[in-house]
């Protein structure tokens, strides 16, 4: 059996130190290790250590971080937990779909799985940064989950994958997935040349740049491709600078 301790839990904002202590203890019980906290507002905290209950090398081990950009950014396969429909619609898996997901992945891609915050969960600027939603198929009269349960349940069913991994042969991609940090910056260059064009009114982007960040996340770029699209960008400005020259 492979555990699947090389996929990275992420908990943004999280309110209540007792409840990363309680995280990492599911974790730790389901062979997974990688934590990174972004911006906790208590920690460390001994109420952590506490809920932890022997998963002290997990909190020791644990990143924090300024931003969920940076807790992803070498990251090729992302899921963000939510337990609500959005806006602007992107793909949804369940628990189990993403497990399988991940287990299969995680030989060429390094994955993640990413909480929001203990009450309102993560943000549609969040979510954009992952690949695919994650949903845990509750009881819709009471759906009520906390933070610490969500993460058993996922880290329980990345286990439960993770037994059946000797029979499945992985599907290698022909070039490397890009990590989330490259196509962040690639899209910060879009939208700035984009606002240079007249194309998109910053003051009034509506949803442009989130379903521009849709589009290429369906595309799943490779690290060449990237390099493609931001030689074309890099391309066009040169050109258009010449004119305006």
């Amino acid at each position: 059996m492979s555990e699947p301790s090389d996929i990275r839990i992420v908990l943004v904002e999280t309110s209540h130190p007792g409840n990363i202590g309680a995280a990492a203890r599911a974790m730790k019980t389901m062979g997974l290790g990688e934590l990174v906290l972004v911006n906790p507002k208590d920690y460390p905290c001994v109420e952590a250590t506490a809920r932890a209950a022997g998963a002290d090398d997990v909190l020791a081990n644990a990143r924090v971080v300024d931003s969920l950009a940076a807790a992803i950014a070498d990251c090729q396969l992302t899921f963000g937990a939510t337990a609500r429909l959005r806006s602007l619609r992107w793909p949804v898996v369940t628990v189990r779909e993403a497990a399988g997901m991940a287990i299969t992945e995680r030989q060429s891609s390094k994955v993640a799985v990413v909480f929001g915050r203990e009450r309102t969960g993560l943000s549609n600027d969040e979510l954009a940064l992952c690949q695919k939603l994650l949903n845990i198929p509750v009881n819709p009269a009471f759906s009520s989950l906390n933070l610490a349960a969500a993460v058993q349940v996922v880290c329980y069913e990345l286990r439960i994958a993770a037994l059946g991994d000797a029979v499945h042969e992985p599907e290698r991609p022909e070039e490397e997935y890009a990590p989330a940090g490259m196509i962040d910056s690639f899209h910060a260059q879009l939208e700035r040349d984009l606002v240079d064009i007249g194309f998109l009114d910053p003051d009034n982007p509506r949803q442009l740049p989130l379903k521009l960040r849709r589009l290429f996340i369906k595309a799943r770029p490779t690290i060449n491709e990237i390099k493609i699209m931001r030689g074309i960008l890099k391309g066009l400005s040169r050109k258009r600078n010449a004119t305006d020259a």
